[in-house]
Formats: structure tokens, sequence, C-alpha cells
């Protein structure tokens, strides 16, 4: 698959799931909302690695850099 990410679209990405780990690590996140944040933290953290978001191409969206 095309790559669709730019680097600072994946840096946002990480710096935000790290972020809602630290928040879940300190205690400041519980229940619920730990859940759905870990959740999406992990996704964050797969899409940024791979440089591909799913929906990106459903939306018409592409960060990456133009060749």
């Amino acid at each position: 698959m095309k790559k669709n990410m730019g680097t600072i679209d994946r840096l946002i990405r990480f710096v935000s799931a790290i972020v809602v780990a630290v928040l879940y690590f300190t205690g400041n996140i519980s229940g619920t909302a730990a859940i759905v944040l870990g959740v999406i933290a992990v996704i964050f953290i797969l899409t940024s690695s791979i440089r591909l978001c799913p929906l990106y191409p459903v939306l018409g969206i592409s960060t990456a850099k133009k060749k």
C-alpha cells in the first residue's frame, strides 16, 4: 500500500500516544476513558510506525510529501 503519512503527522500521533500512556501510569485517567484512549494510542503507534492511515484514502487525505 502507498504510504500516506508525513513526518509531522507521525510525530503528533506518537507524542499523543506517549501523553496518554503517561496520564494512565500517573493515575490521571482510569476506567472507560483509559481503555478508550489506550486503544486509540495503540492505533496511533501502529499507524505512525507503518506510515499508513487506512482512513486517509477514504477521506482523500495524504500528509506525505508528494514526489
